[in-house]
């Protein structure tokens, strides 16, 4: 008997040595966009990342029919990361547009934790159109894709056109298909991208297979209108692209995009997941050349990224810690960070 009770007692000494050595992992099932887009490839790369340097976490990259649908299936407990960007947090900060009466199914509120590259919104054509279109404006009534309903980068060309006073004809279509609907004219344009001025989604280097296309520009009265607006105006090279898309230079209008945490993944943690992610900017930019803006300045752009949305959502404790230590944090965000409710 008492040899008995010995072998039970050194069972479970040995059950909560064995607990305390190998403690649980924490899944972070993590929304992004659809397979295809800029966002879901970008997510790929970051999560290989962090399961390598992160053993504590594991992450599973969770492609949704776009990143606001992440947004909202983080705020109602579906996922516990997300992708999210400035012009999502403005509708649901003032429960607008693709947001509108989201607030009451809210279970927890977002929170901004890891900026990671602007997407940068244009405007293209099939090659055989670009002398007849000299503006933006010169699409009012034309077929576009100008994105799929979800998607924050038809958020960003909606809120220029509307600045605008553009009004279209919108088509959704398959992402695979985009080329080749270009080409016979069952649409007259789409939504073109880069991502950190550096890259492409998958789905637009798909469609250049299929069609030629030519990038169309807004007219230097629109860019003075859109300037106006509040928008920010870039101008990008074509090799950006990978291919000719005669023009000299692509203007495009940026907004700024994160994967993001919550309050779930603590201030300490999420530090440390930003370390781990300067660390190895470098790999993550050769396998992603989204990363590209990152690489050159991460702490700069976590400032540039908290400055974009710092009224609208509150800012992890973790990335405030992150950006005091590299001396790009304003104290007047104090009031800014987040806590437990």
């Amino acid at each position: 008997m008492f040899k008995h009770v010995l072998a039970l007692l050194a069972a479970g000494v040995m059950t909560l040595f064995s607990a305390a050595a190998w403690p649980q992992v924490k899944e972070i099932p993590w929304g992004t966009s659809a397979v295809g887009s800029a966002g879901h490839k970008a997510l790929v790369v970051l999560a290989e990342v962090l399961n390598r340097e992160m053993p504590k976490y594991r992450v599973t990259v969770q492609p949704t029919p776009g990143a606001i649908v992440s947004v909202k299936g983080y705020a109602t407990g579906q996922f516990e990361g997300y992708y999210g960007a400035d012009i999502a947090f403005y509708e649901l900060a003032n429960d607008i547009k693709r947001f509108k009466g989201f607030k009451s199914s809210m279970k927890r509120q977002p929170v901004q934790s890891f900026w990671v590259f602007t997407t940068d919104m244009g405007m293209a054509v099939h090659v055989r159109d670009k002398d007849k279109y000299k503006s933006w404006k010169d699409l009012t009534g034309k077929a576009l894709f100008t994105g799929m309903p979800p998607w924050d980068t038809r958020a960003q060309l909606e809120r220029a056109f509307d600045s605008l006073g553009l009004k279209y004809q919108y088509r959704q279509v398959d992402l695979s298909a985009a080329g080749s609907l270009l080409q016979s004219g069952s649409i007259d344009g789409f939504g073109l991208y880069s991502n950190g001025e550096a890259s492409v989604p998958p789905w637009i280097a798909e469609a250049s297979l299929s069609t030629d296309w030519a990038a169309l520009n807004p007219s230097a009265a629109e860019i003075a209108a859109l300037k106006k607006a509040g928008f920010a105006v870039i101008e990008v090279k074509p090799e950006v692209f990978k291919r000719k898309v005669h023009t000299d230079t692509v203007v495009l209008l940026p907004f700024y995009y994160g994967f993001h945490v919550g309050l779930e993944v603590p201030e300490e943690d999420m530090y440390q997941m930003l370390k781990v992610v300067e660390k190895n900017v470098a790999e993550l930019a050769k396998a992603d050349a989204s990363y590209a803006q990152i690489a050159k300045d991460m702490a700069g752009f976590q400032r540039r990224g908290v400055e974009s949305s710092v009224n609208l959502v509150p800012i992890h404790p973790g990335l405030a810690k992150y950006m005091r230590e590299k001396g790009v944090w304003d104290a007047k965000w104090d009031a800014r960070i987040a806590k437990k409710q």
